[in-house]
């Protein structure tokens, strides 16, 4: 089995292991497990890899996730594609805009070409090989024809050069490079460089200024929609999404690239300039190779956007005027002696992502926020699309110092010919300055809250104790429900466990109140007696969720333990699971092999609190002292706990304390501090008595006493309840997905059966037959 050079982390083998993509994924990178994402970079730094290190764009590392790209030859040759349904190209004509990702048949005299669009570009008329830019190009809307002039059109139609990937779909349907080599010596239906410069035309002016995930994900939805809904595909968009419904999908999608996008721009062996990555091996031997476009000419490229705009000297009657430079990187490049072999094919879009990444550097480590210090030039990407980018170079820049990204494109060339400049009053930053998708926009609101929270918990918002706990993770599928839950201490005592308001709505149709159901367990590494494996319970149906009753707990059963429920819609069985930590961990004695969520650990894991029962009689003041914090102190979603000091006698004694109890209180509390059980803090106390951390301005200041759980990562003990000496792993669900099969074999007639069910579930009411040298693995839960 392939894997990456420098960890043990296997490549994911389409049609052979399950899905890389999963559920998890949809809601975006922060709501992906790790060792999902890094399943998912390694992949990915698999295929920038096998496809010569890059570029490749977001939608196309989706596209190899989705479709299921087999690096070493075969790409997409074993893809759920009708080819006929390809949009169709033809240099020089007019057609349908079409973004990067997407998989297209571009017509010659014979055979079609088919391909994959793995960059593209505004190609402007005026902006011939070598040309100055006129300023109003730079940031221009689709359609512009002049300064400030813009067709009256509700189809505006832009100039879009387009580079295709002829080798993605394996030999099989791969032309001979002769031939190839052919059309564009004729320039009949490649141009001379082997790509297609069409008329793209949008169906309206907001779909032009679209970001490139948000056009991508309208163009799967609607042109590439038979392929994307395909049951040929490793796992389909409605497993993923638990839906079919038109948002449902859209949603998912969006989430799906900002997981891909993000698993390429944390790569240790990847670079990314926007949306395209490229290895840095690749990136490297171009700036080390001594000829055209190497590190010399793009050293000059940096130093000719310096001194473009910087004044050569004085006037005989004072200083020059302002001085504005637009450089295009393509007609650039174009522009250096003996680069025409680097500029043809997918290699142009390696030439222009390694110079604007050199540019990118430049500006990021030797200027002030795009401002030279030395030149007085302020250097800054004002155009990211148009001929492979545009560049502003401005003296004096001091005048423009306004705190925005240097590289995010500002349009200012387009913009000044409309309107005068306006003065910025916010600063931006964001890696991608285009159009921000919703999941973007608040992934970008996640990473402000980030950056301003606090070190220390914060006092201000009180958790409820009914509603602590990870309890709110719901995912809905056509057939099935799953959801996960920490058992509370409650649970353990009274043999219970709540449901969810859906299953309780769903079985009321029966109407009765209460019927006798089957709960099945799996408790991987764990303690689990036969007899509780399967269990007959008592569902009733009368409370607000539903609750089970009668459930026989584990032993090894305890607060906080993180269960996985699924419940088959309609059934009457409740399948309820749960998964190891990776490594065990030690916090205040217990050892803790299962995942577990902190908060409900913290306050039901208390002192006095156990399966035998909850009660504070019999405890020594110390253990008081740390039953209080923890029960009584505000939680934070990582399990600490922290209570005004002063609050600590009321949360202890029933009645007001002796003289010698606080004496004894006060010891307790300072030998607790001393032992690192209890930590102190400093807050404030509001006009309403109620305390904050940290502590706000204008408000008296209060001692705070803290509880924090510092988990201890301990190795596995041979035997018991701690598993075995090698990690099971964590369990996973897995979607029902195709796998080949050894030549000879045949799938049995309960696969054929599962896979006509499948097909159904996702939107083929009639289902379809498994296609020849495949099986279908049916959904199951999966150890990691």
């Amino acid at each position: 089995m392939t894997t990456s050079s420098t960890t043990e982390v296997e490549i994911w083998r389409p049609y052979e292991d399950p899905p890389v993509l999963t559920p998890a994924m949809t809601g975006g990178h922060r709501t992906t497990p790790p060792e999902e994402l890094e399943r998912l970079r390694r992949y990915l730094e698999a295929v920038v890899d096998d496809r010569g290190g890059g570029p490749v764009h977001t939608a196309v590392a989706f596209n190899a996730a989705y479709f299921g790209y087999e690096p070493g030859g075969e790409g997409y040759g074993n893809g759920a594609f009708n080819l006929n349904t390809f949009p169709c190209l033809t240099l020089g004509d007019e057609t349908p805009a079409l973004p990067v990702g997407a998989l297209v048949r571009i017509k010659t005299g014979s055979d079609p070409l088919y391909a994959e669009i793995v960059y593209k570009e505004g190609r402007h008329p005026c902006l011939a090989d070598g040309a100055d830019v006129p300023a109003w190009v730079s940031g221009a809307p689709a359609g512009a024809d002049g300064p400030g002039e813009q067709q009256d059109t509700p189809n505006p139609v832009r100039q879009e050069l387009l580079i295709p990937d002829f080798t993605v779909f394996g030999p099989g349907l791969q032309l001979p490079e002769t031939k190839i080599n052919r059309f564009r010596a004729r320039q009949k239906w490649l141009d001379k460089d082997g790509h297609v410069v069409v008329g793209a035309r949008y169906p309206s002016p907001e779909a032009a200024g679209l970001d490139d995930t948000t056009a991508f994900v309208h163009h799967l939805l609607t042109h590439q929609r038979e392929s994307l809904l395909s049951p040929l595909v490793p796992v389909s968009i409605v497993q993923l999404a638990g839906g079919k419904e038109e948002q449902r999908l859209r949603d998912a999608l969006a989430g799906l690239l900002d997981t891909v996008g993000h698993a390429l721009r944390t790569s240790d062996t990847l670079r990314s300039w926007r949306h395209y990555a490229l290895t840095r091996t690749r990136i490297g031997a171009g700036l080390r190779h001594d000829g055209p476009l190497g590190g010399a000419d793009l050293s000059a490229l940096t130093c000719s956007l310096e001194h473009a705009a910087a004044p050569a000297g004085r006037r005989r009657h004072g200083l020059q005027g302002p001085r504005t430079v637009y450089t295009a990187i393509g007609p650039w490049l174009r522009g250096v002696d003996g680069a025409e072999p680097l500029l043809t094919g997918v290699e142009y879009a390696v030439s222009v992502c390694r110079a604007n990444l050199a540019v990118a550097d430049f500006v990021r480590g030797e200027t002030e926020n795009g401002l030279s210090t030395g030149s007085g030039v302020r250097i800054t990407l004002d155009d990211a699309f148009e001929s492979g980018g545009i560049w502003r170079s401005h003296h004096p820049g001091a005048d423009e110092a306004d705190g925005s990204d240097p590289l995010i494109p500002a349009g200012r060339g387009w913009r000044d010919t409309v309107a005068p400049p306006e003065p910025v009053t916010e600063p931006v930053t964001s890696e991608f300055p285009e159009q921000r998708t919703a999941v973007e926009e608040t992934a970008d609101a996640e990473d402000l809250a980030e950056e301003t929270e606090p070190e220390a918990p914060l006092l201000d918002e009180e958790i409820a104790d009914e509603e602590i706990g990870l309890q709110n993770y719901l995912r809905i599928h056509d057939s099935e429900l799953f959801w996960q839950m920490p058992l509370r201490l409650t649970h353990l005592l009274e043999g219970r466990l709540p449901l969810k308001p859906m299953v309780r709505d769903n079985l009321s149709l029966l109407g009765v109140d209460s019927l006798t159901v089957r709960l099945e367990l799996r408790h991987p590494g764990g303690m689990l007696d036969p007899s509780e494996e399967v269990q007959q319970v008592t569902l009733d149906l009368t409370t607000e969720t539903g609750m089970l009753h009668g459930i026989q707990w584990p032993i090894d059963f305890f607060p906080g333990l993180r269960l996985y429920l699924q419940w088959p819609r309609g059934g009457f069985v409740f399948r309820l699971s749960t998964a190891e930590l990776e490594n065990p961990v030690d916090i205040d004695g217990q050892r803790i092999t299962h995942r577990y969520d902190p908060q409900v650990l913290t306050r039901d894991g208390a002192p006095g609190s156990s399966r035998d029962g909850d009660s504070s009689a019999g405890l020594d003041i110390r253990r008081l002292v740390l039953r209080a914090v923890r029960r009584f102190g505000r939680l934070t979603p990582d399990g600490h706990a922290l209570l005004d000091r002063a609050a600590l006698p009321r949360n202890i004694y029933a009645a007001t304390p002796a003289s010698h109890q606080i004496t004894a209180l006060e010891q307790a509390v300072d030998e607790l501090l001393a032992e690192r059980k209890l930590y102190a803090a400093t807050g404030s106390r509001g006009a309403d008595g109620q305390p904050h951390h940290p502590a706000r301005e204008g408000e008296p200041e209060i001692p705070l006493i803290g509880y924090a759980p510092n988990p201890v990562v301990v190795p596995r003990s041979g035997t018991g309840g701690g598993g075995p000496t090698t990690p099971m792993g964590t369990e996973h669900f897995v979607h029902g997905f195709l796998r080949r099969l050894p030549a000879g074999w045949e799938p049995t007639h309960a696969q054929r059966v599962a896979y006509r069910e499948y097909c159904r579930r996702i939107g083929k009411a009639d289902g379809w037959e498994l296609p020849d040298g495949y099986t279908f693995v049916t959904e199951h839960v999966r150890r990691r």
